[in-house]
């Protein structure tokens, strides 16, 4: 009996272990899903597309820069309540940001494998030259965002699967020239593939317009250009470059790289879904005060209550009930979501014009009408803003940055951030944070950078020697912003 009892035992012992090599064998095997080479680059373009929108510009950064560029107050008693008041755990965890670090990149190798079997013609994707443009527009894009939040990143040694799992930081000056290349790749494949309608109704951005697509690869050439302009040797020569490219999309009609709805759905734009699960947020009085209530926006910024919050209210920030007021345009959920907006566009051509001392007025009228008009159409406001745009007079420095940094309380908080620093870079000042929580105990809490996602903290020694416990975050600049 003992034998038997033993004989069977031993075989069970080794079904297990056969068991445990075949499970171990196919442990990182997705059987779930078709694999990536047997489905049609096309159709990876909406996901692309959207989780460019929802996760990368309007996700977790665009919330919690909300609070730290005082375009909204962090409320909710909880992550964004600490970070109105300048937690430094909260912004310097690595766990904050890990979502959207993880996101981001998932969605760069969606699109990497987009470009690689346009590149290689798997499965019928040869000579679709368009789709691959627009491609490369949205890993630029990505990309861009990746490195002005968090600075070093790994990116040419990135999105490489089993085959590098601890890819190298590489130098931000490394991906900006990196991104700059890729959106001349995208310029001269959209204009190959101009006749071309290879993305069919995958395209929920443009509905397959490759002049919209030339037009906004044009318009993030500007953005990455003007955002160099705090560290580069012969600014003039930057700005011209700046000017012609952003002239280009002008030219090319840029009528804003937005969502609007996907496959004739309207979608729930994530700020609203933000505010309606949460509340964590509330009207800023360094907002309004930049206003001031002549503006068509004030009202609807504040919810038709004219109430406005300050920055690191200790007893505002815990409120958690929704009775605060907010910029009425998140309780719709109908609202178009920017990826990147008309009014942007004008705003960086204005900039450019005026640092090189020619007249800007047109722009910058142009700019800011774009985006009241945004507002006010979304709101039902049939209010005409000429009177007020007029009333601005010829722009300065000044009020190009209070107006850009109104118009970018929408949904573009992110280049606000960029905005913000790179001003500071460059020893300029024209919108002034009164969060007295940015200093505690004469230490800097306004973040210079935002840390890296914990997954890669935890798993790559390239990045958790960088990243330490943190802290980093409040003295290590950016290269764009003046620092390595």
């Amino acid at each position: 009996m003992k034998k038997y009892i033993l004989s069977v035992l031993s075989v069970a012992f080794l079904g297990l272990t056969s068991c445990t090599e075949d499970i171990m064998d196919d442990i990182n095997k997705d059987n779930q899903h078709p694999a990536p080479e047997n489905v049609s680059a096309a159709l990876q373009l909406t996901d692309a597309i959207m989780a460019t929108g929802f996760s990368t510009v309007s996700g977790d950064y665009a919330f919690y820069l909300s609070s730290l560029n005082e375009q909204e107050i962090g409320i909710g008693n909880n992550q964004l309540m600490r970070a109105e008041l300048r937690n430094s755990s909260e912004w310097a965890a690595s766990t904050t940001f890990n979502n959207v670090w993880n996101s981001t990149y998932g969605n760069l190798m969606n699109i990497r494998q987009m470009i690689d079997k346009i590149n290689t013609g798997t499965q019928g994707n040869a000579g679709k030259y368009d789709l691959l443009g627009m491609a490369q527009v949205l890993e630029a894009l990505n990309f861009g965002v990746l490195t002005d939040m968090h600075g070093d990143i790994p990116y040419s040694e990135a999105l490489l699967g089993q085959e590098n799992l601890q890819p190298k930081l590489d130098a931000q000056k490394d991906v900006y020239a990196g991104i700059l290349k890729t959106l001349d790749d995208a310029i001269g494949n959209l204009e190959k593939g101009k006749d071309l309608k290879s993305a069919g109704n995958q395209d929920i951005a443009f509905k397959n317009d490759n002049e919209q697509w030339m037009a906004t690869a044009y318009a993030l050439k500007a953005r990455y250009l003007i955002h160099q302009l705090a560290v580069t040797e012969d600014r003039n020569a930057l700005l011209t470059e700046v000017k012609a490219a952003a002239g280009k999309a002008v030219e090319l009609g840029f009528k804003g790289f937005m969502i609007k709805e996907f496959n004739g759905v309207t979608c729930d734009n994530p700020w609203s879904a933000y505010l309606w699960s949460r509340y964590y947020i509330a009207s800023s009085k360094t907002v309004t005060d930049l206003m001031g209530s002549d503006d068509p926006r004030f009202i609807h910024y504040t919810y038709e209550t004219g109430e406005s919050y300050t920055p690191g209210d200790e007893t505002v920030a815990q409120v958690a009930d929704g009775s605060l007021a907010f910029p009425e345009w998140y309780d719709l959920g109908t609202q178009p979501l920017h990826l990147f907006s008309v009014s942007e566009l004008y705003f960086i051509l204005a900039e450019a014009k005026l640092r090189l001392n020619e007249d800007a007025t047109s722009e910058f009228q142009k700019a800011v009408t774009a985006s009241i008009s945004e507002i006010l159409g979304w709101c039902g406001d049939d209010t005409d803003a000429s009177a007020y745009v007029n009333s601005l007079g010829t722009p300065t420095l000044k009020t190009l940055f209070e107006q850009k940094y109104i118009a970018q309380c929408a949904d573009e908080q992110v280049e606000t951030y960029n905005d913000l620093r790179r001003l500071k870079a460059m020893g300029e000042s024209y919108v002034v944070l009164t969060n007295p929580y940015n200093t505690q105990g004469g230490v800097n809490r306004y973040p210079e950078r935002l840390p890296y996602g914990n997954s890669s903290v935890l798993s790559n020694p390239n990045v958790s020697s960088v990243y330490g416990d943190g802290y980093y975050i409040y003295t290590e600049k950016t290269w764009i912003n003046g620092g390595k």
